[in-house]
């Protein structure tokens, strides 16, 4: 039987950032909670950190551009809460390295411009005035000074300075009838709590509930590659046809990321090294000069519409808050938000309304 100690208001799976930001803001009204983490970092930990809802969603995915807006406006406030979150203003270039990719560029141009967001087309002279370490092929460049950037591993930490964390595997969730009534830990110990969030990334796969109450979620392969060496080669991010670059300002840079549908296999190959590095180089050439730092992939949570679950599960009490596939830095402040409001009684929002998990009843994992 569980002590006193062992019940909360909310339990959250998953200590990443959206459910350390989960729990921040449900505490913030007052919850009682608890966040139990299984200790293995997850895409988090890979991520780099772009804040770019425009250039992330594909022209057709309205509804994951509406919270990737939603959220990026949240985010300079969410971050002046925390200590160092490791948030970066300094804005990116979009680069084109020939005529096709030049209109690409002239396209999102027009479909930024559409929703009355900043942008501004620059001639090759234009861009390496403001990136001299461009390469002299560069065709195009869109400035974006709003799209920002934060280092994933920095804002877990902060969010760690002010949510205390369980190291803890849950195994299942604790169901009663209809209702969810706590978890079970791997150990077999439970935890009682009023509402259980699914924070867990890709591993809500493995986590045993009742069939009909699962969100379906697969893992995408990303690998990526972590520089260090001049830390004036550039100063905003860089975003290619294929790759991105983007800088910490302390002589650090992430570069990346493949698509990989590989299952749970996390293994970096010589071939996905290579697209990274030619697709990048072919646009800023002193990447060749950096030193290897680290080499690692990491598997992102994807759901089959490419849309996150977050909101109130088929189970009551359980609250999704999962399958963010790319771009679960970017919607940590939102998905926190919306999270906290469910725990509270509120509805969802409208422009969260796609995100709904109840989307998906019935539907095999």
């Amino acid at each position: 039987m569980a002590s006193q100690s062992d019940s909360f208001d909310v339990a959250v799976v998953g200590g990443g950032p959206i459910g350390l930001a989960c729990a921040w803001r449900a505490a913030q009204r007052g919850a009682r909670v608890v966040v139990l983490d299984a200790g293995a970092p997850g895409a988090w930990y890979v991520a780099a950190g772009m804040l770019a809802p425009v250039s992330e969603a594909e022209f057709g995915e309205r509804a994951l551009l509406n919270l990737g807006l939603e959220s990026a406006r949240r985010y300079a406030a969410f971050c002046a809460e925390l200590e160092d979150p490791g948030y970066r203003d300094v804005g990116t270039l979009v680069v084109a390295r020939d005529r096709d990719e030049a209109e690409a560029l002239d396209r999102l141009a027009a479909f930024r411009t559409g929703l009355g967001l900043p942008v501004e087309r620059l001639r090759p002279t234009q861009a390496r005035a403001l990136e001299p370490a461009l390469a002299p092929t560069v065709r195009l460049a869109l400035d974006i000074p709003s799209d920002h950037a934060i280092d994933p591993r920095k804002l877990v930490e902060a969010l760690r300075r002010v949510v205390p964390v369980r190291q803890a595997r849950v195994a299942s969730l604790r169901v009663a009838g209809e209702r969810v009534t706590g978890v079970v830990l791997d150990d077999g110990a439970e935890i009682s709590a009023g509402a259980v969030v699914v924070a867990a990334g890709v591993d809500v796969a493995r986590l045993e509930l009742p069939e009909g109450a699962r969100v379906p979620v697969r893992p995408v392969k990303g690998v990526v590659l972590r520089l260090r060496g001049d830390a004036a080669l550039v100063s905003r991010t860089i975003r290619g046809a294929d790759a991105y670059f983007v800088p910490r300002g302390d002589g650090r840079y992430v570069l990346g990321a493949t698509m990989e549908e590989r299952g749970w296999d996390t293994t970096p190959t010589a071939g996905g090294v290579y697209e990274l590095l030619r697709d990048i180089g072919e646009v800023v050439p002193g990447v060749f000069e950096l030193e290897i730092e680290q080499l690692i992939a990491g598997l992102r949570p994807a759901t089959p519409d490419n849309l996150p679950a977050i909101g109130p599960g088929a189970l009551h009490g359980l609250v999704w808050a999962t399958g963010h596939f790319r771009n679960g830095i970017l919607l940590t402040p939102v998905t926190a938000d919306l999270v906290a409001g469910v725990l509270a009684g509120e509805a969802l929002p409208e422009f969260a309304a796609a995100a709904d998990p109840l989307r998906f009843a019935g539907v095999a994992a």
